[in-house]
């Protein structure tokens, strides 16, 4: 082995060490966030390819990442990282290259290294066509957050069973998906399995304060989850992490993808400890896809203003719906006079209000009809946060509690999207407080579950 790499195996920490040097050919790693996981990992694919090369044997790899960006991270700040450690003992190509996305109508990038003896390792982002697609060693990075984690183990496994070797590591979400089931399986199921929290790498030597972290985060069950690796009971969460995924997509949330179409915007108001929030959807045939999400704190109703008015300068919006409960009551009447009143719909956060939301979001993201950003923690936070509750009289409602990031200011932000689009059909043309044939809000509410 060259220098620079074993001095590279030196700077890792003994639960890293442990992980390298297992060399079981199914492993799975549960580690706490920012631990080190896709380092180590990508580290040991690096090895594993040198050792191939100098016996002149096949050894490819590919990693499946939850979205494109977290590939291509995991392929500059892992694996080409590691292989500068080696020096110049091998000649590596890199080629990018670029395949069509049915599902978002965006190109992908897939990145590839090829080594002298034609082993390859490549990254790319994951879904059950992927996972077929090829025959190779393979590493499920953060294998919980996957989209479809089931079905690409169901497509996976049939061509890893040749002899390939497998490494799947993530952080817990949920018990929606196969990372849980691997995990948690009986003992005896052939899997070599590492469990490190924050408080195993801390004692192992991970710079980390636990309390400072902790107290910063300012949310219990993400702690528990992302950091002491424990299975939350979801049983309260209106929609748990699973549902949440399941809607995750890398090309959702970015203004530069917007294709033209109609928008749907969803406004929550706040003033002062919680979020002000637009969010923006685009109908893409039939299904909302999230173009932006903007958050505010503490900002004035002239701001307020002026945000809405860049979003209606840069959108082809056809329908509000506005949080007009409380302070909400000004920001709709300016709104209706300056995009119509036919546009701008207020909604009061009542009981039964709220219930028919939460309902309508739900129903959004079982039916698959929303795609929102990927690996925004406090977007995940917010959606996740919201819980129904049952009053001591029987009736349903939702609350969250209110922490540094809001008071789940997202996920109404997002419900109110979903309103706003709710009962269009047919092509939508949007012209400037041009009425559309939508049923007025109070009407959808109404009715929505009858």
């Amino acid at each position: 082995m060259a220098t620079a790499q074993t001095q590279s195996k030196g700077l890792l920490y003994p639960y890293q060490a442990k992980w390298l040097k297992d060399k079981a050919r199914f492993k799975l790693g549960r580690f706490a966030r920012q631990t080190g996981k896709t380092f180590t990992t990508t580290l040991e694919i690096v090895d594993d390819i040198h050792e191939a090369e100098i016996d002149k044997r096949r050894a490819p790899w590919v990693i499946l990442s939850r979205g494109e960006r977290q590939a291509m991270e995991a392929m500059e700040e892992g694996v080409m990282r590691h292989n500068k450690a080696y020096g110049v003992a091998l000649s590596v190509l890199r080629e990018d290259t670029e395949f069509y996305d049915e599902e978002s109508g965006i190109r992908r990038r897939a990145l590839q290294l090829i080594y002298p003896s034609g082993n390859k390792i490549t990254a790319l982002p994951a879904n059950p066509d992927t996972a077929r697609g090829f025959s190779a060693n393979v590493f499920l990075d953060e294998f919980a957050f996957h989209k479809d984690s089931r079905k690409i183990w169901t497509a996976l496994f049939p061509v890893i069973s040749a002899g390939w070797k497998i490494r799947v590591t993530s952080t817990p979400n949920g018990k929606g998906n196969k990372f849980y089931d691997l995990a948690t399986a009986a003992g005896g199921s052939g899997w070599s399995q590492h469990v490190v929290n924050i408080y195993q790498a801390i004692a192992d030597g991970l710079p980390r304060d636990a309390a400072e972290l902790k107290a910063a985060l300012m949310d219990e069950d993400a702690w528990a989850q992302e950091f002491e690796l424990q299975w939350l009971d979801e049983a309260s969460s209106w929609l748990s992490y699973d549902l949440i995924n399941s809607c995750e997509h890398d090309h959702a949330g970015i203004p530069e993808h917007y294709s033209g179409g109609p928008c749907f915007v969803g406004v929550d108001i706040a003033t002062r400890s919680d979020n002000f929030v637009i969010w923006v959807d685009e109908l893409v045939g039939d299904v909302l896809w999230t173009r932006e999400v903007i958050v505010k704190k503490r900002i004035s109703f002239a701001e307020m203003d002026a945000l809405q008015d860049d979003v209606e300068r840069r959108y082809k919006v056809a329908r509000y719906c506005m949080d007009q409960t409380g302070m909400g009551e000004k920001p709709v009447e300016d709104a209706k006079r300056r995009y119509g009143q036919h546009r701008v719909e207020g909604v009061l956060f009542t009981g039964p209000n709220k219930l028919q939301l939460a309902t309508l979001i739900k129903q959004t993201f079982e039916d698959r009809k929303s795609r929102i950003p990927m690996a925004d923690e406090k977007l995940r936070a917010d959606l996740h946060r919201v819980r129904k509750i049952t009053s001591p009289t029987g009736a349903p409602r939702f609350d969250a509690d209110s922490d540094a990031n809001g008071h789940a200011d997202r996920f109404w932000a997002k419900a109110l999207a979903c309103l706003a689009a709710h009962g269009v059909s047919g092509p939508v043309h949007v012209a400037s407080a041009t009425p559309l044939n939508i049923r007025p809000v109070s009407q959808q509410l109404a009715g929505y579950l009858t």
